[in-house]
């Protein structure tokens, strides 16, 4: 667990969230309390209170032991308590355990992390009443795709991967979508990932005419062929997927390297009054905090609105604009965002920021 978000902050959040305003939206927040995931069940339930707070609303903590048995517990707790919408959901299992149940009981269920394609094609069919405010499957890729065709087009482009199921499928799908659009790269390869260096990797690229190149591939790896093309005096642009999203080290990255992943959303200038919040209570708004908290917010609009309306609450989840910390949320028909949440970043020393933001 993050030592910046300690359990008795988290409980006072959640207090004070939960017990305050019982007049209010009732929201269920569905996630661990114990286990391998207790952290980041921490930051799902700080967010959620933390909005539900601020709104008057009232939250109902059910712990997720991520099992199809415990997906059908918590349905059970979660309808026993009344709430009225459930967020967080962090694993698979425990939606295929209570969607079934939740859609008896009317009860809509928003996911703040599972990217099953599956999952929601089997909601569909089922008539359950999942809303998935986080990527799905395929989203990182074709963003991807959607920037190379648009700034890259004509540059000499290389596509490589580091042979590892992630990286070869991202970079996959990307040459596919590409080569249906009519672009093929001058050069596509397969690297040995955890190296000292990949000299002769950038000397190939080199020797293809490869100016741009976009790499499936961990952020340790990407430093490396960033440092080497630098030192052999190859001028390449280098782009990543989300895997650039850790820890900058053995080696910094440099300056300039861009990535297709979410973004920092306690940067963004949305959730720059909510973040200044949460650390004035000593929660520091990373992870799942600003993602839960946006999702206990859907949930308290939609149920006012459907009540004010007098319309079913999903037809109210369906098409609305919500204005959340981290920016404007709409679902689809098919109750997958809107707008794919993925970004294009670039690297600036200390952070990923939007590349609209790196340019100013």
């Amino acid at each position: 667990m993050n030592n910046r978000l300690r359990i008795p902050v988290f409980m006072a959040l959640l207090l004070a969230a939960g017990t305050s305003h019982a007049a209010g939206v009732n929201i269920g927040v569905v996630a661990p309390s114990g286990g391998n995931f207790a952290s980041l069940g921490v930051q799902i339930t700080a967010g959620a209170g933390f909005e539900a707070d601020a709104s008057k609303n009232t939250v109902t903590a059910v712990d997720e032991p991520c099992t199809v048995d415990g997906g059908k517990a918590a349905a059970e707790a979660l309808i026993n308590a009344k709430v009225q919408v459930a967020v967080g959901f962090l694993c698979t299992e425990t939606l295929e355990g209570a969607l079934p149940r939740l859609k008896e009981a009317g009860v809509p269920a928003i996911t703040v992390s599972v990217r099953s394609r599956i999952l929601m094609e089997d909601a569909l069919k089922n008539g359950w009443p999942l809303f998935r405010l986080a990527p799905v499957d395929g989203d990182e890729a074709a963003k991807a795709v959607d920037v190379i065709l648009t700034s890259w087009v004509a540059e000499p482009m290389a596509l490589i991967d580091d042979g590892t199921i992630h990286g070869r499928e991202l970079v996959d799908a990307v040459r596919s979508a590409l080569e249906e659009k009519g672009l093929k790269p001058v050069f596509t390869d397969t690297f040995r990932p955890g190296q000292e260096q990949q000299i002769a990797l950038v000397r190939r690229l080199k020797k293809a005419g490869a100016t741009h190149v976009f790499i499936g591939g961990d952020r340790a790896d990407i430093a490396v062929i960033a440092r080497d093309a630098h030192a052999e005096n190859i001028p390449l642009a280098l782009m990543g997927g989300d895997a650039m999203r850790a820890a900058d080290q053995p080696l910094p990255l440099a300056a300039g390297v861009q990535a297709i992943a979410l973004p920092d959303y306690a940067t963004l200038p949305e959730a720059a009054a909510a973040a200044e919040a949460l650390r004035g209570k000593g929660v520091e708004p990373e992870g799942y905090v600003l993602p839960a908290a946006a999702a206990a917010f859907v949930a308290g609009q939609a149920v006012g609105n459907a009540l004010s309306d007098n319309k079913p609450l999903i037809e109210k989840l369906i098409g609305t604009t919500f204005s959340t910390v981290i920016g404007a949320v709409t679902f689809r028909s098919d109750h997958e965002l809107a707008d794919n949440p993925f970004r294009l970043l670039e690297w600036r020393g200390s952070g990923f920021v939007p590349v609209a933001a790196a340019a100013e």
